[in-house]
């Protein structure tokens, strides 16, 4: 078989859902502690590894070791040059490029800092890459990164910001024999959903990726018995948004759209529970343009939020690229073909000037 095939098998056959990564980040750190050139630190259940050979720049390539919890009958099977299984795509295929790198690329042309890290598959509060970001800046700092998300061997440019919010509309109550002696705040939300079905997405294009942004009812809660008109109604909306744009610019946006639909003198509120910036494509820094080059393909926008963002508020531009089909993600479809780790493989050891490039 393959090595670079059977190495992403080994790591896809170790199990490492969300909060239980050990096993993996040890199968890693011991084939990197075995490599003489590269300084290892274990924090947690993310491994660092890093070249300090005095060069000029600093390139950053990183992904996460978990995956998602498996769905059933999604375990390892080889089948010719495809490796199907529970982290394939979404991100073993990436894993093993990057290990692959950094144990057989001893004097590349930048200095590299290799980062697996833990729980990103969940909330933002427990990523590692986040917490490592507070509490170890010194070891993300570079001049630039890639993370290695499936983008199906196209680099996929910065990342859009996203950001959900709690619409909550009030009402009076009354008995239902009785309706008009009270107001009804699920009827009160018809306006609201329809300016969010006749949402136009806003389209932004950057370093020549269009960001198309996204604006979708996600969840419905109200109603108190069968025979009582409502007087609350809670609506979440999630809104994905161009990074052009921040995240009080995004909020602003949003309220625009819903604005017609609300009456304060109800007492309706509009209030964001969570968000996150995004992050510009940074095309124009010279080792992501590098890596553009090399993929052989023209760039394109990420769809979605990913760690690209968390680097880029540390200061260090980043792009998405990896091997797998992003649409495979986190389904009980992920694969990965063999043609597909070579392919990013190359254009990655392009971009680290190392002699088999």
């Amino acid at each position: 078989m393959d090595g670079l095939l059977s190495l992403a098998a080994e790591l896809v056959d170790i199990p490492s859902v969300s909060h239980h990564e050990r096993a993996i980040a040890d199968r890693i750190e011991a084939q990197l502690r075995a490599a003489a050139h590269l300084e290892v630190e274990r924090i947690g259940d993310s491994v660092v590894a890093r070249t300090s050979l005095g060069r000029r720049k600093r390139l950053l390539l990183a992904g996460h070791l978990d995956t998602v919890p498996p769905f059933g009958d999604d375990g390892l099977r080889l089948d010719g040059d495809t490796l199907w299984g529970l982290g394939a795509v979404d991100m073993k295929g990436g894993l093993a490029v990057l290990l692959d790198l950094a144990v057989s690329t001893p004097a590349p042309a930048v200095d590299v800092t290799y980062l697996f890290y833990a729980c990103e598959e969940v909330d933002r509060s427990h990523n590692a890459l986040g917490r490592l970001a507070d509490e170890r800046p010194e070891l993300l700092q570079a001049d630039a990164a890639v993370l290695g998300e499936p983008t199906g061997g196209w680099v996929e440019a910065g990342c859009q910001g996203t950001m959900r919010l709690a619409v909550r509309l009030g009402g009076r109550r009354a008995h239902t024999a009785r309706p008009w002696m009270g107001r009804n705040a699920i009827h009160r939300l018809a306006p609201v959903l329809t300016a969010l079905a006749e949402y136009e997405p806003r389209r932004v294009v950057l370093d020549g990726c269009e960001f198309t942004e996204q604006l979708q009812a996600v969840r419905v809660d109200g109603g108190f018995a069968g025979n009582v008109v409502p007087d609350s109604v809670l609506l979440e909306v999630n809104h994905r948004f161009a990074p052009d744009r921040s995240i009080a610019e995004a909020e602003a946006g949003v309220r625009a759209v819903l604005g017609a639909g609300l009456d304060p003198t109800w007492g309706d509120e509009v209030r964001v529970v969570d968000a996150a910036a995004g992050a510009p494509p940074a095309l124009d820094h010279p080792l992501l343009a590098a890596l553009v080059a090399a993929s052989s393909h023209p760039p394109r926008a990420k769809v979605g939020w990913t760690d690209v963002a968390t680097l880029w508020a540390v200061g260090v531009p980043a792009a998405n690229y990896g091997p797998g089909d992003p649409a495979l993600a986190h389904t009980p479809d992920e694969h990965v073909s063999e043609g597909e780790l070579h392919t990013v493989r190359r254009a990655l050891a392009g971009v680290l000037g190392s002699a088999d490039r």
